[in-house]
């Protein structure tokens, strides 16, 4: 049996991004994706069912590492941290932006197709998604902190989606706006300043 030629996979997968990111899912061609990657329509629907499939594969490293650095933070249970642990994961001081941002800027391609690009696909809802998943890993560290009595400020789990939405669209939006990197260190020390977790939970740090 003859074996799968894969070797232009890699074209049609550079070719699709570029064009992605120039046009978005709805303007994109899948001629113009094929034309550049000089492969025939029929090479392409061999590989992928559609545009939404090609779009999928397109992003599909970036969404894994992205559900894996999530699982990667969450794997740490409430209940197991000590009070100061509990209450410092709440410290996002600009070692930590920092870090968060250059975990995206390394992704930067599928980051900004997950963003800007994504209207149509099965991602479309990406940016709500992944704050609601943030909001689901996050708010038991709150709830901890609660059941000991480290705050008494009372927030709905509606009330942290909503801070979190604000958080994450202010990270959200220099890729979106094609922020170099240079302009996105300087960001990352202005989110610090505007984003006070300490203040707004309603805590102080051991």
């Amino acid at each position: 049996m003859a074996k799968a030629d894969h070797s232009i996979d890699p074209r049609i997968l550079e070719s699709a991004k570029q064009e992605f990111l120039a046009c978005g899912f709805e303007k994109a061609s899948l001629k113009r994706i094929c034309e550049r990657a000089d492969v025939t329509t029929g090479a392409l629907y061999k590989r992928y069912s559609g545009k939404d499939a090609l779009f999928c594969a397109v992003v599909e490293d970036t969404v894994a590492d992205l559900k894996a650095i999530l699982a990667e933070k969450s794997a740490v249970l409430p209940a197991d941290l000590s009070d100061e642990a509990l209450i410092r994961a709440w410290d996002m001081d600009e070692a930590y932006m920092l870090w968060w941002f250059q975990y995206l800027y390394d992704r930067h391609d599928g980051f900004v197709l997950l963003l800007s690009c994504a209207e149509g696909t099965s991602y479309s809802n990406f940016p709500h998604d992944w704050v609601e998943s943030m909001t689901e890993a996050s708010y038991g560290y709150y709830e901890e902190t609660r059941r000991r009595g480290l705050t008494h400020t009372n927030i709905s789990k509606e009330e942290m989606h909503v801070l979190l939405s604000a958080f994450w669209t202010t990270i959200y939006e220099p890729f979106i706006h094609g922020f170099s990197w240079e302009q996105i260190v300087r960001h990352s020390s202005l989110m610090c300043d505007l984003f006070n977790w300490y203040r707004t939970l309603g805590f102080t740090p051991q």
